[in-house]
């Protein structure tokens, strides 16, 4: 586990780590920063040297404190009206069986939203509504008016149980965040190859040793989680 305890420790720094999730399922690495600790700087790290999609996971309570819906449950009340959503449906995602995707956001002070700055001050203070959520001490209708939809920050919600249930950089990346003490939100990237495909794992590798970063494979994280982390898990829905 000193992998682990490293990255941990680069998290409660501020600092970026890489995580690749596992052969079999995305077989992907991604750029991960603690919400709370973004910066411009790390915006431009992350679609630079990631170059995939910028996203923005959330630990479900926080999720569930918000109101914020996986986009397929959006869809799915939708589709009565707009026949497409059932068309468009994500039943055969080859890794896995549900989306984390929920919605798209922008801080109401932002301009248009895409640049660093803008991208930054979505995330952080999503990061400090995020860490009031969770102490009980969020307004209702805070959330709504700091916040608008659509935006440029992809919104991720983990699922219950998080490793539990899902083992995706998702979960991954929210629970390196309780693990570390910080507030369970993570910007997160994909890391893009050369070759115009995701980054494969000796690459990445490299990329962290040349960048001194802290590399560590999902299983670390998801084998510390199952034997620390006493979460019961809700029964699937039909």
């Amino acid at each position: 586990m000193k992998r682990l305890d490293e990255a941990i420790k680069e998290l409660q720094r501020g600092r970026p780590i890489l995580v690749y999730d596992s052969d079999g399922r995305e077989e992907e690495t991604d750029i991960v920063v603690a919400a709370e600790h973004m910066t411009p700087d790390y915006v431009r790290m992350l679609r630079r040297d990631g170059g995939g999609l910028l996203c923005l996971a959330l630990h479900p309570d926080i999720a569930e404190s918000l109101g914020l819906p996986f986009l397929t449950d959006v869809w799915k009340e939708a589709s009565a009206k707009f026949p497409v959503f059932t068309a468009l449906w994500p039943n055969d995602i080859p890794y896995d069986e549900k989306s984390a995707f929920s919605i798209t956001i922008n801080h109401r002070k932002t301009f248009t939203g895409i640049s660093d700055f803008d991208r930054t001050l979505t995330i952080t203070e999503l990061a400090g509504l995020g860490r009031k959520a969770l102490n009980g001490g969020l307004d209702p209708g805070e959330f709504g008016s700091t916040f608008r939809s659509p935006g440029h920050i992809i919104l991720l919600r983990a699922s219950e149980g998080l490793l539990k249930r899902r083992k995706g950089h998702t979960e991954l990346s929210v629970s390196l965040m309780e693990m570390a003490g910080l507030t369970p939100m993570a910007a997160i990237c994909e890391m893009l190859g050369e070759n115009h495909e995701s980054l494969d794992i000796e690459g990445a590798k490299a990329f962290a040793k040349k960048h001194s970063l802290v590399f560590i494979e999902g299983r670390e994280t998801i084998e510390w989680f199952l034997e620390n982390k006493k979460i019961a898990v809700p029964a699937k829905s039909s």
